[in-house]
């Protein structure tokens, strides 16, 4: 007959309980917030990239949006990407500066003359110089999305040239180089979060604002603006970023999931933006907006100085890089 000694059965019996007790995968929970609604681009391309990232990882890395500044306006998000309270975000690549001022060199006005140029840009090596100096900054650039050519809204009159500015109290998303941009064209611009700008426009704190037509038409400010003007003075990239620690904790393979859905739902979301950009039209303009064509060359002159302040920030390498692919 067999005898079992007590001290190998007693090993025994904690190896499998200790197996009973280790789950098959160690879940990773990454809550990503934007300042958008609901009904953008934006969270509807981010609800797609967090189910084909549970999908191909077996749900071992499970990702949670957080839409309408839920996590805190864009400054906020940023602040909790490099402290680690806050573990990814989409957010306006402007905002960046406060971390960066190099990012600024996206937002530049009048930078890219069509949104292709913009995405070669981006999907090459100005994309890559711009997340290396992210990520030594805590935060990895997943992939660069789109936010679009904004244009200008306000409630008093048609804006056709630089002048039509003067004396309006315009916000501006709080950064350096839109704020110059908004002074050298002669209106009066201050920064305000995003979130509170309904409200700013509503109470008449400001006459106008400057944003993406979807973004008009999701944040309803057809309600409390009318004038459209077509200034396209900026087209603005959106990076979907993650925290460095939360990208540390990812295994290769996850990590490699994790970026070819966010470069894959990207994509997505810029042909939503392509697609929709009629139908918004037609839709704000059925909310009673009015739209209007500008001299572009008068506010492209306008802003040259913007330009000349700003090339030593971004140093030569950049300029030369945006140069390139603005060409």
């Amino acid at each position: 007959m067999k005898v079992f000694h007590r001290g190998r059965l007693a090993g025994a019996l904690s190896v499998l309980l200790a197996g009973a007790a280790v789950p098959a995968f160690a879940e990773t929970t990454v809550r990503i917030g934007h300042v958008l609604a609901d009904s953008h681009s934006w969270h509807i391309a981010a609800q797609g990239f967090a189910k084909d990232v549970a999908d191909k990882t077996a749900g071992e890395v499970k990702v949670e949006i957080f839409p309408g500044g839920q996590l805190g306006a864009e400054k906020d998000v940023i602040e909790g990407l490099q402290f680690g309270s806050v573990q990814g975000g989409i957010i306006g690549a402007g905002s960046f500066q406060a971390v960066e001022p190099k990012l600024g060199i996206i937002e530049m006005p009048y930078a890219w003359p069509t949104r292709e140029k913009a995405f070669a840009a981006l999907d090459g090596e100005l994309g890559s110089a711009l997340g290396g100096l992210l990520e030594e900054k805590g935060i990895k650039v997943l992939a660069w999305w789109e936010n679009g050519f904004r244009d200008v809204t306000n409630s008093k009159r048609p804006i056709a040239t630089p002048a039509d500015l003067e004396g309006l109290k315009i916000r501006v998303t709080p950064d350096k180089v839109r704020l110059e941009t908004f002074e050298a064209l002669g209106a009066q611009p201050a920064p305000l979060a995003f979130g509170e700008l309904y409200s700013a426009l509503q109470q008449g704190v400001f006459d106008a604002q400057e944003n993406p037509l979807a973004v008009i038409e999701s944040s309803s400010f057809f309600d409390v603006q009318k004038y459209v003007s077509k200034t396209e003075h900026v087209w603005g990239a959106a990076a979907l970023v993650l925290s460095k620690p939360v990208w540390d904790k990812l295994t290769p393979e996850q990590q490699q999931i994790v970026e070819a859905a966010a470069k894959d739902w990207g994509a997505k979301q810029r042909q939503m933006v392509t697609d929709g950009t009629a139908e918004t039209i037609r839709n704000l303009e059925a909310k009673g907006m009015v739209f209007n064509e500008v001299d572009k060359a008068a506010f492209e002159a306008a802003v040259k100085p913007v330009w000349d302040n700003n090339a030593s920030v971004f140093g030569d390498d950049l300029m030369a890089l945006v140069e390139k692919y603005r060409q």
